[in-house]
């Protein structure tokens, strides 16, 4: 008997065995019949190196043909500089008139990402709080409001445009005390005011007892090989850099915060939210980044609240850094791409998104699908 029972348990062992092994197999099957390989690990181009690994289109099966039609477009729309990377590779790298890769364009409002993840270091450090008043770091009287209703505004507000603070005042880009009184409580109105997010720049100084560009440049830029540096324009921060380098920015969010195997961000609640619907009152605006595939957004300039997808012909998934003059960094997790567009107003010079977007995203479209 136990001989008998020993051999009916092999056998039913084996058996199990082979199913498990025969559900791998068709769970391996791609719905075309063939065999689906497993992901491709993200590549990371090597720092204070030219090198970057490419793929081609042909390899990716994606529509050659379609590839001079997206360049015309993008050459029509005074684009200097286009980038592609697919898994972290180039696919497509495309300059226009006199620009090249070796030349810096500024980011304008795509930079804001930039300072968006600097927060979420500064805070995973223990310098800062994003629901501490923004006060705690710049001190009191950096706005014309009372010490009590100053300390109402948290750096959250700041990085979700929910300050409530006046952006009907002459000058939406003066951070100087005057420039910044009172309008709404403080997380009840969301307007796009480019003040209250140039002050962050401030916070994480007077936060890390440190310039915010050394610190910038020690925590994200020299970490991941990027190149570039802030310039003052105005009341404005700009950031400055080669197209690479924005793609090289885009590629460590594709990864979620991780170079290779040096964490940048290790705060995956930070990070959550700040690629996510920050507030209820633009579900389309995380923190400082913009964000596809919701059911409403705002657009900057504007109060009023539009029914749709920020760019309906763009991945559901897409998040984004967008600049006035059509500056774009878009990151699609679904589909493993990191898009760079640099140049010139395609068609106006309004702030973030633009329907240059979407048509651009259509003549993407036919070239991925």
């Amino acid at each position: 008997m136990m001989t008998r029972f020993c051999i009916i348990g092999l056998t039913s062992l084996l058996f199990f065995i082979l199913i498990g092994c025969s559900t791998d197999s068709m769970d391996n099957d791609s719905a075309e019949g063939g065999l689906v390989t497993e992901q491709e690990e993200i590549y990371f181009p090597p720092i204070n190196s030219d090198v970057w690994e490419t793929v081609s289109l042909e390899s990716l099966g994606w529509n050659e043909t379609a590839i001079q039609s997206l360049y015309t477009f993008l050459e029509e729309n005074s684009t200097d500089a286009f980038l592609i990377l697919k898994n972290g590779r180039i696919v497509e790298e495309k300059y226009f008139g006199d620009f090249d890769s070796t030349k810096n364009h500024t980011w304008n409002s795509a930079a804001k990402t930039l300072t968006s993840l600097t927060v979420g270091i500064a805070q995973e450090e223990g310098f800062l709080s994003v629901d501490n008043p923004s006060s705690d770091y710049m001190g009191s009287g950096w706005s014309s409001l009372t010490s009590e209703n100053e300390l109402k505004i948290t750096v959250r507000h700041h990085l979700t445009m929910t300050t409530g603070l006046d952006y009907t005042v002459d000058n939406n880009f003066c951070t100087a005390p005057e420039c910044l009184v009172y309008k709404n409580d403080p997380g009840s109105f969301w307007y796009y005011h480019n003040a209250l997010y140039t002050l962050l720049d401030n916070i994480v100084s007077g936060a890390v007892r440190q310039d915010f560009e050394t610190y910038f440049n020690s925590k994200i830029r020299d970490k991941i090989g990027m190149q570039g540096s802030w310039l003052k324009v105005g009341y404005n921060n700009l950031y400055f850099s080669t197209a690479r380098s924005m793609a090289r920015f885009g590629l460590l969010n594709l990864n979620k915060g991780k170079w290779e195997e040096e964490t940048i961000l290790a705060d995956m609640d930070y990070f959550t939210t700040m690629t996510s619907s920050s507030q209820e009152l633009n579900k389309s605006y995380g923190y400082l980044w913009w964000l596809n595939g919701k059911d409403s957004f705002r657009l900057p300039e504007s109060e009023e609240n539009y029914q749709g997808k920020l760019i309906p012909a763009a991945p559901d998934d897409l998040i984004a850094g967008l600049g006035a003059a059509d500056q774009k960094l878009y990151i699609v997790p679904s589909i493993d791409l990191v898009i760079v567009r640099m140049g010139g107003a395609a068609n106006s010079a309004e702030l973030g998104p633009t329907s240059f977007d979407n048509a651009l995203w259509e003549k993407i479209n036919a070239v991925i699908n």
